[in-house]
C-alpha cells in the first residue's frame, strides 16, 4: 500500500464516467499509446493518452464507457495535451480499463 491518505483527499478527486468517440494511434509517444477523446457530458470533451495497446484494438473501445480522473491539470505528451486520466488496473505492461458495469450517463460521478 502506499501513503496513507485523508478522506478528504480522496474527495478532492473528481472521478468521472465518459464514452470514448474517437481513437487514434499515437505515433510519437515513447511507449505504445492511444490518443482519446472522451465525451462526459455536460463536462464536455476531453482528450487523453492511454497506453492500453496491449489488450485494446481502436475499433473496440469506441462507444465504450471508461473511468477518469478529470481534474488533474493538464499533461504535455510529445504534441499532445492529455486533459483526463483514464484508470485501469495495472498488470505489467497491460492495463484493464476500468468502466461502469451497466451503461451510465456521460459525465456520472464516481465515488
Amino acid at each position: 500500500m502506499s501513503t496513507t491518505i485523508q478522506f478528504d483527499d480522496f474527495t478532492k478527486v473528481d472521478l468521472r464516467v465518459g464514452t470514448i468517440i474517437e481513437v487514434n494511434d499515437f505515433q510519437e509517444a515513447k511507449n505504445p499509446a492511444y490518443q482519446l477523446t472522451i465525451d462526459f457530458g455536460d463536462l464536455g470533451i476531453k482528450k487523453s493518452s492511454a497506453q492500453i495497446t496491449t489488450l485494446y484494438k481502436k475499433e473496440d473501445l469506441l462507444n465504450r464507457q471508461i473511468v477518469a480522473v478529470v481534474n488533474f491539470p493538464k499533461k504535455q505528451i510529445a504534441k499532445f495535451m492529455s486533459q483526463c486520466l483514464v484508470l485501469g488496473a495495472v498488470n505489467g505492461k497491460d492495463v484493464i480499463l476500468l468502466n461502469p458495469e451497466n451503461k451510465v450517463p456521460n459525465g456520472t460521478i464516481v465515488s
